[in-house]
């Protein structure tokens, strides 16, 4: 008889930030990693460090989730090699700055690409032998930002978050019943290099110490989550209290507050 296939996580945009927290706190679980991101030597460096320290397998598949044929390539691969996907971890993703006229469509189709089709691609390939299994478990790292209105200059960023959240809440209540639980993990500023790829390192770090999370705590704190049964989770007390109060606001008043605040933020960036 064959022996019975071990349950790998997969887990994108993991060479660093909250993608590699995430890895870590699996592997410390004992949880068997499929790691992709673009960057092949961070995924090596951290793979290695994962098999030295928690004696997990970790296989690495390096692809860039802005090519439509990326989603397909890793259930494809995955299945080929025979890895039960038991857990994936919708983490990759980064921000385009600017108003929306400021980029050409390309870019802001890339943005879409990667933050909202292809975790939702992932989704619907990997589901299939989760139900099969009984068990399955989907992380989709959303955001705090999906909770208030959208700001200036982040034009997508929000709605792709708020997507990812409808998405989880959606996928819980049609297969939760089968075993497989879906959470949208909603951090607020969380220490990690997007803020480096966005440019707005200086910008952000004129932000109170208090509003900030570091990457580790957001990973174990989502896991938790998905293993609860939470369809949606927002990390950290004080991103809580945000959510709540927007949630409270008349959308008028919300929305002429998160204005003053992008024109606070753009009168710094400009200082």
């Amino acid at each position: 008889m064959n022996a019975k296939p071990r349950g790998y996580a997969l887990v994108t945009g993991a060479s660093a930030g909250i993608g590699s927290a995430f890895a870590r706190e699996l592997a410390r679980r004992g949880h068997d990693l499929v790691l992709t991101a673009r960057r092949a030597d961070r995924l090596d460096q951290l793979a290695g460090e994962l098999r030295a320290s928690a004696g997990i397998d970790v296989r690495t598949l390096p692809c860039d989730l802005a090519d439509p044929a990326a989603p397909a390539f890793l259930a494809g691969e995955t299945a080929r090699a025979g890895l039960a996907i038991d857990m994936l971890v919708n983490n990759a993703g980064y921000g385009v700055t600017g108003y929306f006229l400021a980029q050409p469509w390309e870019v802001q189709a890339t943005f879409l690409q990667v933050l909202v089709t292809a975790p939702t691609e992932l989704c619907h390939r990997l589901l299939p032998g989760m139900r099969e299994r009984g068990h399955g478990r989907i992380v989709n790292v959303a955001s705090l930002a999906a909770h208030v209105p959208g700001s200036a200059g982040q034009t997508l960023y929000a709605g792709a978050k708020s997507y990812l959240v409808k998405l989880s809440q959606a996928l819980t209540l049609e297969y939760a019943h089968e075993g497989v639980h879906a959470c949208a993990v909603c951090p607020g500023f969380t220490w990690s290099e997007f803020h480096d790829v966005t440019g707005s390192r200086a910008l952000m770090s004129k932000l109170p110490r208090w509003m900030w999370m570091d990457a580790d705590t957001v990973a174990r704190q989502g896991l938790d989550a998905v293993e609860r049964g939470e369809a949606v989770y927002v990390n950290g007390r004080v991103n809580r209290t945000i959510k709540t109060l927007f949630k409270l606001l008349p959308d008028r008043l919300a929305l002429r507050m998160i204005g003053r605040r992008s024109r606070q933020f753009r009168k710094a960036s400009a200082d």
